[in-house]
């Protein structure tokens, strides 16, 4: 018989719901474990719970606490950790952004708990300095906060491969490991087997078993309930002058390109088209092509602004284009004069069609509709509407802003989007203020990026919008547990016949596979499973053997003396491969005699090398100074 009343395990103020103790049961009893729960279904209170028990039953006790973003430090160790064990051990949250991280290791000594970003820790594994050093024996609870993300490169694999390295080698002792998800996903696969095997691979790269609540699933839904999801669809445009002019334009860079045989570009305006002009680009700096280079960078503009065409206003679209050109751009030859000359003889018939509102973007009406009705028929709506880039979260709250019929309905909304330096982000500070004047009802609309997916302690919501978004099951999944107040509804906003419907019914397929993957490996008997998980480890470790042999070899191929920084404006060489070392994790010049990028009005550089083509074909990448 299920328990649908609240069931608690008392520990002073420190309760849980009957399907939490589920899932820490095993935990408590020292197994490596994932907790897979939903969105909004208490895994952080879960692991809070366990490490209190950890830290009353293990002598010498020492738990870290593992996060994939700055901000989640202080959001875990504030509204979490602090409030539940500050009063009887000694807690600290280190990030990139406090002094601290400069002597983790006394951090380590002196701490009971400490929270960081996963970089640190791993920072402080291979760096053999003594304030700074930290060995994984010296932790006895390691707890990795949205764990999903433990694979291929990531940080947290990096740290656990360090951990099973240990493990198969004897050389203990070694953390309990407890792994938080709320989508582990299926690694891209569409059948059973194969997400089975991606399930298997997140446990041995955790060397954790997965568990989810069986007994109390009643439960889990009565307090996590799932909202209304809806298809909201447009009709297609009937006309799109503005984008046909775009797109005219872009044949035009491709004659004057002229282009070899074996460069094929797909469709304009789409994400595919992006990658192509993206490796176009790179093409033709190696081959010291410049025209094609410079050309291609400039396709990518246009085919942004059909992005934003497709997705935002048709002005939108016209001054993203407007800017690069009027801000940005500063001819260096007779392919910058082409380009400059093409822009500016289309300009005004450009303006004038973005300016005709018989032929704006049907969604804008559709997402219109959806915000007035949700915010007329209740006067206490929240939510959040999910947009792609942050140039769109901009945009969609000017429109909002200055469309009155959204002012009468009350609409209250800001943006949120991803914390890092630079005028396109928001420092943390700004997403704490956001979060809280939406927590206290001063706004009732986030218009965010992915950034508010997962992690963010964003207080329950009762719609999400998503807009123009094509996304991974895992992003689906968190984005539709945002909304988690009773009777919630989650709206996709799509075109007839597009592509974001399509990925919405296949995300939906995966998210079922992936309940059907854990299961299928839940039921694997202990032996098996065991048996598989160290199978993998095995295999993980010979791989990476082997990728850092291949890694060293190549390294030796390229000296630096042999790599040039050029100018991606013109070419010309500023700095040496010598010249540029690693602090911290940043990369810099050290050259006292580095003055020359004051001179280039775009200060994005390039890698080039004086070897021939054949051998630096993978050596190019982009630096921002």
């Amino acid at each position: 018989m299920y328990r649908i009343a609240v069931s608690v395990w008392h520990m002073a103020d420190f309760t849980l719901y009957a399907y939490q103790e589920e899932v820490v049961e095993r935990a408590l009893q020292k197994e490596n474990i994932i907790i897979w729960l939903p969105t909004g279904g208490g895994k952080t209170r879960a692991a809070v719970y366990v490490a209190k028990r950890h830290l009353e039953t293990t002598p010498n006790a020492k738990v870290v606490v593992l996060v994939n973003k700055v901000h989640l430090v202080d959001q875990h160790y504030e509204k979490e950790f602090k409030p539940k064990l500050g009063n009887r051990y000694s807690l600290a949250p280190v990030s990139g952004a406090c002094d601290e991280r400069d002597f983790f290791g006394v951090v380590m000594q002196s701490k009971d708990v400490v929270i960081c970003t996963a970089q640190i820790l791993y920072n402080s594994l291979t760096d053999q300095e003594e304030a700074k050093h930290v060995d994984l024996s010296d932790i006895t609870l390691l707890i990795i906060d949205e764990c999903h993300h433990t694979h291929k490169e990531t940080v947290y694999n990096k740290i656990m491969r360090v951990y099973v390295e240990k493990k198969l080698k004897g050389d203990g002792p070694l953390p309990q490991i407890l792994g938080l998800t709320a989508s582990p996903g299926t690694g891209g696969a569409k059948i059973l087997h194969k997400a089975v095997e991606h399930v298997l691979q997140i446990c041995a790269n955790l060397d954790s078993a997965i568990v989810s609540t069986k007994n109390y699933v009643p439960e889990l839904r009565e307090k996590v309930p799932r909202p209304v999801k809806t298809f909201d669809i447009v009709e297609k445009r009937l006309e799109d002058p503005f984008g046909d002019h775009l797109k005219w334009m872009m044949t035009q860079i491709h004659e004057f390109m002229n282009l070899s045989p074996d460069v094929s570009l797909r469709e304009l305006g789409t994400q595919e088209y992006e990658a192509d002009v993206v490796i176009l680009e790179q093409r033709g700096v190696r081959e010291d092509n410049r025209v094609m280079a410079q050309c291609a960078i400039h396709l990518r503009q246009y085919n942004d602004a059909l992005l934003i065409n497709d997705t935002l206003l048709m002005m939108d679209a016209y001054r993203s284009l407007a800017d690069f050109y009027h801000s940005r751009f500063n001819p260096f030859d007779g392919t910058d004069i082409f380009l400059l000359g093409l822009f500016e003889e289309n300009e005004v018939e450009l303006r004038k069609l973005a300016s005709n509102p018989h032929f704006e973007n049907p969604k804008m009406d559709k997402l219109e509709s959806i915000l007035l009705e949700q915010f007329s028929s209740s006067g206490t709506s929240k939510g959040i509407l999910f947009s792609k880039t942050r140039k769109s979260t901009h945009c969609l709250n000017d429109w909002i802003r200055k469309n009155p019929a959204m002012t009468a309905a009350g609409i209250k909304a800001a943006i949120l989007i991803g914390a890092g330096n630079g005028n396109t982000h928001m420092t943390q500070n700004e997403q704490a203020d956001t979060i809280r004047n939406f927590r206290i009802n001063r706004l009732n609309l986030l218009i965010s990026t992915s950034v508010a997916e997962e992690g963010l302690d964003i207080p329950e919501c009762n719609f999400v919008v998503r807009y123009g978004l094509l996304t991974n099951e895992i992003a689906q999944q968190q984005a539709s547990g945002r909304a988690r107040a009773r009777d919630s509804r989650y709206s996709v906003v799509a075109q007839e016949g597009g592509r974001e419907v399509n990925r919405e019914l296949i995300n939906e397929y995966l998210e079922k596979l992936t309940g059907e993957a854990i299961d299928s490996v839940q039921r694997m008997s202990d032996n098996e499973f065991r048996k598989k998980i160290t199978d993998l480890q095995m295999q993980a470790v010979l791989a990476t053997k082997l990728q850092e042999k291949s890694r060293s070899a190549k390294n030796s191929r390229f000296p630096a003396s042999s790599v040039q920084l050029l100018c991606r404006n013109c070419f010309e060489p500023v700095a040496s491969g010598s010249d540029i070392k690693v602090l911290e994790t940043i990369y810099a010049n050290v050259n006292p005699d580095f003055n020359l990028l004051s001179n280039f009005p775009n200060r994005n550089l390039l890698f080039h090398t004086n070897l021939p083509q054949s051998q630096y074909k993978h050596l190019i990448c982009y630096f921002s100074i």
